[in-house]
């Protein structure tokens, strides 16, 4: 039985039927017409799977089922959008989805590390910023940057940190946040939230569709 996160840029999967199997990553550009799995969640997840699952639902699912405490809010950061939930007495409190002012922050931040040939795990936090609400608008303020004699790699960090710090404000501003997602493998980014982070990778809406297999198996059997 194969579960599947099919994001923009790039799917998950978890093959359940083969044993000690861990997660693993394909560019979604890659997959095949034809490809179907079990359960499926993400942006194409009505399109490849059996049983479909909203994001938001397996991003609380899984966030309860891994998270042990019983108040804190998670922000998910794909390539294409920005999701938060926020439970308070092992409930769910608020959620939002932004893929509009959050549209296109992880493949821009992608595309400029490759563009620009550089590495983020070497990139310090700037001391300053960009006001960045939108991840493809607010490419100019690197370009008008470069221009003034701004460095590059400078410029660019500044815009990653606009970028987390518009993220960090969508999901209300807490004291300690919860990270899922691709950006968590993103040092820059991470470092970048005015706040306390634990990063829990970017398998976890493959946990919330486990969950939600296991409570369909329940009510069925």
């Amino acid at each position: 039985m194969m579960l599947a996160d099919f994001g923009t840029s790039y799917s998950k999967f978890l093959d359940l039927g083969s044993p000690g199997a861990t997660p693993f990553v394909v560019e979604t550009k890659e997959l095949k017409p034809s490809m179907r799995v079990t359960w499926a969640t993400g942006h194409n997840g009505r399109r490849f799977g059996e049983h479909f699952v909203n994001e938001l639902t397996a991003l609380g699912r899984g966030g309860a089922a891994v998270i042990e405490e019983e108040h804190f809010v998670l922000l998910d950061c794909g390539s294409r959008d920005i999701k938060f939930i926020e439970f308070r007495n092992n409930r769910l409190e608020d959620m939002g989805w932004n893929a509009e002012c959050g549209a296109s922050m992880g493949f821009t931040i992608e595309l400029l590390e490759k563009y620009y040939g550089l590495d983020y795990t070497t990139l310090a936090v700037p001391a300053t910023t960009f006001s960045v609400t939108c991840g493809v608008l607010g490419m100019s303020h690197i370009f008008d940057a470069v221009v003034a004699g701004v460095p590059v790699a400078e410029a660019v960090a500044m815009f990653v940190k606009g970028i987390a710090i518009n993220a960090y404000r969508f999901a209300k501003s807490p004291r300690k946040l919860y990270l899922s997602g691709g950006l968590c493998d993103n040092p820059l980014f991470v470092h970048s939230l005015p706040c306390q982070v634990i990063p829990l990778g970017r398998f976890l809406l493959l946990e919330g569709l486990k969950v939600a297999m296991n409570d369909k198996q329940r009510k069925s059997g």
